[in-house]
C-alpha cells in the first residue's frame, strides 16, 4: 500500500491515462506499481485494459446513463443533473433539484433511469431526498431542448434520513420501473409491510401499481413492494438471457441489536418476486425458512454502491459478469456467475478511491465514477472523476 500511495502522488496530475494511479488495479495486494500507460491485468489474467479520464471536476456523481446520441447524463448528489456531450462536460446543468437534501450524510440527488422508449418519449426518472416534503421521492421529467420539463411525481413517501437512504432506479426487462429504498437505520422498517423502507418496489412507468405485483390486494401491505427485507440495496440489474434480478446490499456494519455477528457482511443477492431478503433477521451466511441467504457476502466489507451486468463485446471475458462499485472497498469488482451460482469474484480496479456509479457505453467500454468528495474519501484536485476502461492495445 505504501508503494501504491507513492505512485498515486507521483502521477496525480495525469489526465489522459490514469493506469499509473492504480498500482493495485490487478487486485493483487502488494503488487508493484504500474508505470504510466502500462497494460493492467486482472488477477485471473483474463482482462487486460487501460484507463482513461472521461470527465473530471464533478461532485459526487451517483448514477449515469447514455442517451441515444452518445451523450452521457449523470446525477450529482448536490442536486444537479449534468450532461457530457462530445467528450466535454456541459457547464450548465440540465436540471437542478430544488429542496434537495444538503445536510450531509449519504442523501441527496441519487438515482437516474431512462425510459425504455426514451428515444421516442424523452422520459427521464430521478430520485432524491426532499427537505420540504420530508421524504425521498421519484420524479419523472421529459427531456426536451436540453432541459427537463413536465415534472410528475411517480413515487413519494420513502423514508428520509442522512444515511441508508439509497434510492436506485432501473427499468427491468418487463418494462417496469424498479426502485430501491433503504431503511434509514430503522431496521424494523425492512419487515414492515406498511412501509416502503428497506424494500424493492415495482411500478408502471406512470407510477401506478402493476396488477401482478406480489402483494396487490393484501390488507396492510403496500402494493408497490416487489421484495422486502433489504437494509440498503443500491445496485440492481437483470441477468442477460435469464431475466433474473440480482442486487447488491450494504451489510450490518456494526449495527446494534442483531447479535454477535454485526460487522461487515455486504451482500450480493438473487432477488425474485415476493422475496424476503431477511434483514434484520438474517445476514452474512445465516439461513431461515422463507428468507433469502446471499449468494456472496464480503467480510471485510466493500460498501457495494452499484451493480451492472456487462453485456458488451469489447471485453469477452467479462460478458455476463456482474460489476460492482465499492465505496469502502475503493474498488471495482467483477462477479462471475454460472446461472445463479457465483463461480468467482475478483478486484478489477483499485487505487482511485471510492467507486460508486457504473455504466456501459454504447461501444462496450466500461465507465465508472469516483465518490471521493462525499465526505469520506480523500479527493484529488481533479476529483470527482469518471473513468473509461478500454481494452489494452
Amino acid at each position: 500500500m505504501v508503494e501504491l500511495e507513492k505512485t498515486m502522488k507521483r502521477y496525480a496530475m495525469a489526465v489522459a491515462i490514469v493506469a499509473c494511479c492504480a498500482g493495485l488495479a490487478s487486485g493483487q495486494d502488494g503488487a508493484a506499481p504500474a508505470p504510466a500507460a502500462e497494460v493492467l491485468t486482472s488477477k485471473s489474467g483474463e482482462v487486460k485494459y487501460t484507463l482513461e479520464v472521461f470527465a473530471s471536476g464533478l461532485q459526487v456523481p451517483w448514477a449515469m446513463a447514455f442517451l441515444p446520441d452518445g451523450s452521457m447524463m449523470l446525477t450529482e448528489r448536490a442536486g444537479r443533473v449534468r450532461l457530457i456531450k462530445d467528450g466535454k462536460l456541459v457547464a450548465e446543468p440540465v436540471h437542478t433539484v430544488e429542496n434537495v437534501w444538503k445536510r450531509g450524510g449519504e442523501n441527496g440527488l441519487m438515482g437516474l433511469a431512462l425510459h425504455p422508449e426514451f428515444a421516442k418519449n424523452g422520459m427521464v426518472y430521478i430520485s432524491y431526498g426532499d427537505t420540504v416534503a420530508k421524504d425521498i421521492r421519484v420524479m419523472r421529467y421529459v427531456y426536451t431542448d436540453g432541459k427537463f420539463a413536465d415534472g410528475k411525481e411517480i413515487l413519494t413517501g420513502l423514508p428520509i434520513g442522512a444515511n441508508h437512504a439509497g434510492c436506485c432506479l432501473a427499468f427491468g426487462p418487463d418494462g417496469k420501473l424498479y426502485v430501491t429504498a433503504g431503511e434509514t437505520f430503522k431496521k424494523a422498517l425492512a419487515q414492515d409491510m406498511n412501509s416502503l423502507g428497506g424494500k424493492i418496489m415495482r411500478l408502471n412507468d406512470d407510477g401506478t401499481v402493476p396488477s401482478d405485483n406480489p402483494f396487490v390486494g393484501k390488507e396492510g401491505v403496500r402494493p408497490e413492494i416487489w421484495a422486502l427485507g433489504a437494509r440498503n440495496a443500491q445496485g440492481i440489474d437483470w441477468q442477460p438471457g435469464t431475466g433474473q434480478m440480482f442486487a447488491t446490499e450494504h451489510g450490518p456494519s456494526g449495527e446494534r441489536g442483531i447479535g454477535e455477528n454485526n460487522t461487515e457482511g455486504d451482500e450480493f443477492n438473487k432477488v425474485s418476486k415476493g422475496d424476503n431478503l431477511g434483514w434484520p433477521a438474517i445476514h452474512h451466511d445465516m439461513t431461515q425458512d422463507g428468507m433469502v441467504t446471499p449468494l456472496l457476502h464480503w467480510t471485510p466489507g466493500i460498501a457495494p454502491s452499484s451493480g451492472k451486468f456487462y453485456r458488451g463485446d469489447k471485453f469477452p471475458a467479462l460478458k455476463g459478469n456482474f460489476l460492482v462499485g465499492g465505496l469502502k472497498g475503493n474498488r471495482l469488482v467483477r462477479i462471475k456467475l454460472d446461472g445463479d451460482k457465483v463461480v468467482s469474484h475478483e478486484t478489477l480496479v483499485k487505487g482511485l478511491g471510492r467507486i460508486r456509479a457504473i455504466c456501459e457505453g454504447p461501444d462496450g467500454s466500461i465507465y465508472f465514477a469516483t465518490s471521493n468528495k462525499d465526505g469520506r474519501g480523500m479527493p484529488k484536485p481533479e476529483d470527482d472523476r469518471i473513468f473509461r476502461m478500454v481494452p489494452a492495445q
